[in-house]
């Protein structure tokens, strides 16, 4: 599974050897795979401050994880073709977010853990928000390309009807720059193709003899070009329709065309650019930013802890990875089992979800006994 759950109990010895037999019970249950967290001492400031940065940390977990999740998403629309190869561009430090977070250790060169707190939260705030308003300025550029690239390619892929038809026909397939003739194209149903051959010709007065000829096809008809007098195109035009013979209104304008193929050139050129650059900042980015994600779980978890379990800090974190989702259950029941004695209320509330918990302004069904938050690395689902 790629659930995690972080969880902090008091370090003194009765709660320590809590977690010991809580590591027992979990593993001979086969219910999770159980790995110390390793949290460094910061400074704690006042409670007061404390109070203010547990809200602040709670908005800035769930930023983190919606960029992550949006970069993701971003790396499976960029590599479209290749989506089976994303995960390995969905690293943390050269490793997949797994390994990352089962192994983590807090980063002292980039967060300083003796600076005070609102500092260490100020930097990861300002980086990730520098991430975000960089992933919407390279995308939107990318995806403006792209979204260009595919209405040209759409207009190339319709029926003989809506298509363009720049790829398709020839300046030789036309008689140009003539006071009274001129080429027409029509689109005959496959079925009719002879009736068509026997009676173009007699369709209207003034239809040149054998001036027709198949350039494209699809799978409903057959794209025909007939050479006309000026003066008879509307008479020819009612009675081809009359036949279920369609007139496509196209007049045959080279530099159109040209600019056409040209600016699909370009875009297709442009699009290829813009990929590597664009796929190499995404994969860059999404690790600063994951990693970032996973120091501001461990920030939640000692200031939660201090909050919790009081001063001098003393606290064990442990981080649970349950084996299958069937078993959440029952390692619930385990966890509410070995750390009851540190809130009664909430334990019962766990087991009686009428039970209110004085204080609490949310969900109680999210609050426990120990310091718990979770992590979800299902970031493509």
């Amino acid at each position: 599974m790629s659930e995690f759950w972080l969880i902090s109990a008091p370090g003194d010895k009765e709660n320590l050897q809590a977690l010991e037999r809580m590591n027992t019970v979990t593993s001979k249950s086969n219910l999770s795979y159980n790995t110390k967290f390793a949290i460094p001492d910061f400074k704690v400031g006042t409670l007061d401050s404390l109070v203010g940065l547990s809200d602040e940390l709670g908005k800035l977990d769930n930023f983190a994880e919606s960029l992550i999740k949006r970069m993701a998403q971003s790396v499976v629309e960029v590599m479209e073709d290749a989506k089976g190869k994303v995960q390995e561009n969905l690293l943390a430090n050269g490793v997949d977010l797994t390994s990352f977070v089962t192994h983590f250790e807090w980063d002292m060169a980039k967060y300083p853990a003796k600076q005070p707190l609102v500092t260490v939260v100020d930097t990861l705030t300002k980086q990730l928000t520098q991430i975000e308003t960089d992933l919407k300025s390279r995308t939107a550029t990318y995806n403006t390309l792209k979204i260009n690239l595919e209405n040209l390619e759409k207009k190339s892929m319709g029926n003989l009807f809506t298509r363009t038809l720049s790829d398709i026909v020839n300046k030789d397939d036309f008689v140009l720059d003539s006071e009274y003739l001129i080429t027409l194209l029509v689109i005959v149903p496959k079925p009719s193709y002879t009736q068509w051959q026997r009676t173009y010709e007699s369709l209207s007065d003034m239809v040149v003899p054998r001036s027709t000829k198949l350039i494209a096809e699809d799978h409903e008809g057959g794209l025909f070009t007939v050479t006309l007098f000026r003066r008879v195109i509307d008479d020819f035009k009612a009675k081809a329709k009359e036949n279920k013979f369609m007139v496509r209104e196209f007049y045959f304008d080279e530099k159109e065309m040209n600019r056409e193929r040209e600016e699909m050139t370009r875009l297709l050129s442009d699009k290829k650019q813009q990929y590597g650059p664009l796929l190499r900042w995404l994969k860059v980015n999404f690790s600063e930013a994951s990693i970032a994600w996973v120091h501001i779980k461990a920030l939640r978890v000692f200031v939660e802890s201090v909050l919790r379990y009081g001063l001098p800090v003393n606290f064990q974190a442990v981080l649970l990875q349950p084996h299958k989702k069937s078993s959440t259950k029952r390692l619930r029941e385990v966890l509410n089992s070995t750390f009851k004695h540190l809130d009664q209320v909430a334990a019962a509330s766990i087991l009686d979800a009428s039970v209110e918990i004085p204080g609490l302004q949310f969900n109680h069904q999210d609050y426990f006994p120990y310091v718990y938050f979770h992590i979800d690395l299902s970031l493509l689902d």
